[in-house]
């Protein structure tokens, strides 16, 4: 596999180049990359095209991707799981929808990192709920959790459901274990339950950082919705399919009561995808994650040669989280655009003078998103 290659998604309808479509801007803003998907997943599901026949599919009656998902957090993540515990979504933002649908009441109080990506904002929101928002602070030049004001506002007996990103978008964090009992502890004490958004925590660039799943602690296991996907990892988001794993059968009754008739059974191409991916795709996973180093090793050099930007060099993702607050300008989004390179807005995050650069492409795009902003 090259990740060099540049795909033409011109004519795809592609979400992240219709935005510019008929401009002179480099889409860099919305996360999905620009690489081809490993090739084992594009034959199985040209084969599956090809069998003509495209009806209903139960997804917790197809074991191959059930299977496929056990192995996967086994072999990548020292979680052994059972397969009763998975619960499939057609995203994880429903997914986190459905939480606050199924462990909430109208009024009551859920906990949002900030920043964070949009929908997570959005959520509580959407089900008649109150946002409250716990802020990220810089630490030892790392990005983390405000764990002081995470225990002030789980204290409030309106809140019920704590929704988190780890590893973080947009900062990249890959929180640690002493982090994690941390969470754990203050969730624990005040009947918090936790629904952990892990949908980039294959894409671990820091070497010396490792991913724990929110269900493998050992205290709160029982009391956390964890969501998954291989869609970031593997460039199939566009099929619709990811998963929650929750060991406790009446919480995952709740989630799934939640959620009947009214969230969809997840696309059968995105079971196949899921199943190939999780059991064909290791080397080119491996792969990916190195040449994805290269690019944000060559982003952060970048980014330190311009003037009024800064970074903190993020742990995971394919997303560069870039400190805008020093170039002197009213809108860091604008100016950007204004140089030809279209970002995610850091205000849609919750911090204006941030913005976030997708590099999960060729490096080739990278170096002319840089050429521009040198101009």
């Amino acid at each position: 596999m090259s990740f060099d290659q540049v795909v033409d998604r011109s004519g795809t309808f592609s979400f992240k180049w219709e935005r510019y479509k008929g401009k002179d801007i480099l889409p860099l803003w919305v996360a999905d990359s620009e690489f081809k998907c490993a090739p084992a997943i594009v034959e199985a599901l040209q084969k599956r095209v090809e069998h003509g026949v495209y009806g209903y599919h139960l997804p917790g009656e197809y074991e191959p991707a059930i299977n496929a998902v056990v192995r996967w957090l086994n072999d990548k993540h020292d979680w052994q799981i059972k397969p009763e515990w998975i619960v499939w979504t057609p995203g994880v933002v429903p997914a986190f929808n459905v939480a606050c649908k199924a462990y909430c009441e109208s009024g009551d109080k859920v906990l949002i990192q900030t920043p964070n990506y949009p929908p997570m904002f959005a959520a509580p929101a959407n089900n008649d709920l109150i946002r409250e928002e716990v802020g990220t602070v810089l630490e030892n030049g790392r990005w983390t959790l405000d764990f002081a004001q995470l225990e002030e506002k789980a204290s409030d007996p309106k809140t019920k459901l704590f929704i988190m990103c780890n590893p973080m978008n947009p900062v990249g964090t890959v929180m640690t274990e002493e982090e994690l009992s941390k969470v754990e502890a203050i969730c624990l004490k005040h009947n918090v339950v936790l629904c952990s958004d892990e949908i980039h925590c294959d894409l671990i660039l820091d070497e010396n950082a490792t991913h724990i799943p929110a269900g493998k602690l050992a205290e709160i296991g029982s009391q956390t919705i964890t969501l998954m996907a291989a869609s970031k990892t593997f460039n199939v988001a566009g099929l619709g399919t990811s998963f929650a794993i929750i060991p406790d059968a009446s919480v995952r009754l709740k989630f799934t009561k939640a959620s009947a008739g009214i969230v969809p059974w997840v696309n059968f191409m995105g079971l196949v995808a899921t199943e190939v991916a999780f059991t064909q795709c290791d080397d080119w996973h491996q792969e990916q994650l190195e040449y994805l180093r290269g690019n944000l090793d060559y982003v952060v050099e970048q980014v330190e040669k311009l003037n009024g930007f800064s970074i903190i060099k993020p742990q995971a993702t394919f997303l560069a989280w870039i400190d805008g607050s020093e170039l002197g300008v009213s809108n860091v989004h604008t100016y950007m655009e204004s140089k030809g390179v279209g970002p995610s807005p850091g205000k849609d995050f919750g911090w204006p003078k941030f913005t976030r650069i997708n590099f999960g492409c060729p490096r080739s795009m990278l170096e002319q998103a840089f050429e521009r902003l040198n101009k």
